[in-house]
């Protein structure tokens, strides 16, 4: 029968336990840093389909929270409609929202600037795919540049309905 007695230096034993959680916390705390950084790159590389469904509690919260969406790609349809104090460049991507059991509706929808605005007539059905910036009418306001537009049918689901209760005004909706 061998017996062996192993003595520890403490102090080393310490020194190089301290290091390697030292190395550990570092690494973590690097690795959640680079995630954070990166994280306005990941949220423009996804482009975000709206549908009738979400379309009054995205464009509700993009407007009380501006700041957050800016740089988010959206994809969606809608007809083109203008008012006289809109630019040359400028209409909005409007829909039809129901606001009473009649069937009464109002216009609503996202104000979208593209150079060849003057090419789609008002009241032509597009869909568009853009990216939100922040721009200014009649104060702050999202405002769409539309980077692919095309010509589309009306859609079967042409109306959309107001802001259900449940939609939480944050980013977490794109």
């Amino acid at each position: 029968m061998f017996v062996y007695n192993i003595k520890i230096n403490g102090t080393k034993t310490f020194k190089t336990i301290f290091i390697i959680i030292l190395i550990l916390l570092l690494f973590i705390m690097g690795s959640v840093m680079w995630r954070f950084v990166n994280a306005s790159k990941e949220k423009t590389d996804i482009v975000c389909d709206i549908k009738a469904s979400n379309y009054t509690n995205i464009l509700k919260a993009t407007h009380e929270n501006i700041n957050n969406y800016v740089g988010v790609k959206i994809h969606f349809t809608g007809y083109v409609y203008r008012v006289l104090d809109l630019k040359d460049n400028q209409f909005v991507l409007a829909r039809d929202m129901i606001i009473s059991s009649n069937y009464q509706a109002v216009v609503v929808g996202f104000l979208c600037e593209y150079d060849k605005a003057k090419n789609f007539n008002d009241d032509t059905w597009v869909e568009i795919t853009g990216e939100i910036t922040k721009g200014d009418y009649h104060g702050d306001m999202p405002i769409v540049k539309i980077t692919n537009i095309q010509e589309t049918n009306k859609p079967s689901e042409e109306y959309v309905y107001p802001p259900d209760e449940s939609y939480i005004p944050t980013e977490g909706i794109l």
